[in-house]
């Protein structure tokens, strides 16, 4: 059974709306042989004048999210969808829903059309006999991204193509509350049970480079072992230099919070594709159940 729970990240500006699944070696962004509980991470950028919902979660989760959307966000308040990876479920499912609920004034997309990338539905009107909404697409073309939040221009966001990435990746920094959305890195961290908490301020007890360059290995991130590295190392590195992160808050698991711990993340990173880079590793190919 999920669990459904919502973190203010920042006093009214940045809530973190949780649903939980288990670990146990069905979900892709964990390891086969991985146990546990995590989250799916939406994220809800909140101004007087309007708001941005980075993802918009699984559709199993449909319900819940709907529900936290509404005891954070007047219905009437303009909101703006930022599906950070547009081929993945959990970025979209719950657009089309969100859209009948809430006043969804446009879906930011690195593709047009969007419509035809979020609609997962069979039928033209739900149980309410609400019809399919359209959504506009605000189309983003590649590169840094200088958007807003709300439309008084006092809350900035930079989008950016993710540094690393498998398939069409945007990260985002707030920032008023210094926090990088980060999609589906810096995911590592879950939990014993579904209780969380899924938010940790200081040493998280478990980044380390072998146990990170294992997670990696064992996701999405196979590919790494033995690829040209140092021009992912650079990008990487440089989103940490260019903004001063305080949390990191990914699209899944536990959202870390201090200046020390978000460096700690960045430098066991680069440790992590400093080893895997050609020079010091071997490619080969190799299947999900392989525990490296």
């Amino acid at each position: 059974m999920s669990i459904s729970s919502t973190t203010e990240l920042a006093a009214g500006k940045v809530f973190a709306l949780h649903n939980t699944f288990p670990i146990d070696g069905r979900v892709s962004a964990y390891p086969a042989n991985a146990r546990g509980h995590s989250v799916s991470n939406c994220y809800v950028l909140k101004e007087a004048d309007g708001a941005l919902l980075l993802d918009t979660g699984y559709a199993a989760h449909e319900p819940q999210i709907l529900r936290q959307l509404a005891a954070v966000l007047d219905p009437r308040t303009p909101l703006s969808l930022f599906p950070l990876r547009i081929n993945e479920f959990m970025s979209v499912c719950n657009a089309m829903a969100i859209a009948r609920h809430f006043n969804v004034v446009q879906c930011y997309s690195p593709v047009p059309e969007v419509e035809l990338w979020l609609e997962f539905e069979r039928v033209e009107t739900d149980a309410n006999g609400r019809g399919r909404p359209t959504l506009k697409t605000t189309l983003l073309e590649r590169g840094l991204k200088k958007l807003q939040v709300g439309e008084s221009g006092k809350r900035p966001i930079d989008a950016f193509n993710a540094p690393i990435r498998l398939i069409n990746t945007t990260w985002i920094y707030d920032w008023a509350t210094k926090t990088l959305f980060s999609s589906d890195m810096f995911t590592h961290v879950w939990r014993d049970t579904s209780a969380g908490p899924w938010l940790i301020e200081g040493e998280d007890g478990v980044t380390t480079s072998p146990f990170v360059r294992s997670f990696l290995l064992n996701t999405r991130y196979w590919w790494l072992e033995g690829a040209r590295i140092e021009k992912l190392r650079q990008a990487v590195a440089e989103v940490a230099e260019r903004y001063d992160i305080e949390t990191l808050a990914p699209g899944y698991g536990v959202m870390l919070r201090g200046r020390e711990a978000v460096r700690k993340q960045f430098a066991v990173l680069d440790d992590v594709l400093r080893q895997l880079d050609r020079r010091h590793a071997k490619a080969e190919y190799v299947t999900r159940d392989l525990v490296r």
